[in-house]
């Protein structure tokens, strides 16, 4: 990633039977980002949280599945994010994306 251009967070928020295809979205998703050649994507799975229907979804043990949010996020330079946006946006049949400038201190992988 070059540090030296505009960077952004995309963030992702779906529920966490959201699928495509057959295939769990937040996974399709994930696979797409890194076909693409973005810097990196993290899934991270909710206990409690509602969205634009306003109806809660929380983990229970009375309940087996709540279908948790999901957040997906994921930094790159503005560029690349934009440019795999179109696909995202119309996967996303029901959630919320949204981009947020940030400053990348440190971004470095294992070399092994």
């Amino acid at each position: 990633m070059d540090l030296t251009k505009k960077t952004v967070l995309l963030r992702i928020f779906i529920g966490e039977e959201d699928r495509l295809d057959g295939k769990l979205l937040y996974k399709k998703i994930v696979e797409f980002l890194r076909e693409n050649d973005i810097a990196g994507a993290t899934v991270l799975r909710g206990i409690m949280g509602y969205g634009a229907s306003s109806r809660i979804h929380e983990a229970s043990i009375l309940s087996l599945s709540a279908d948790l949010p999901v957040v997906i996020e994921s930094v790159d330079t503005e560029d690349k994010i934009e440019k795999v946006l179109p696909t995202l946006t119309q996967w996303v049949k029901s959630g919320l994306i949204t981009l947020e400038e940030v400053k990348v201190i440190k971004y470095k992988g294992d070399k092994k």
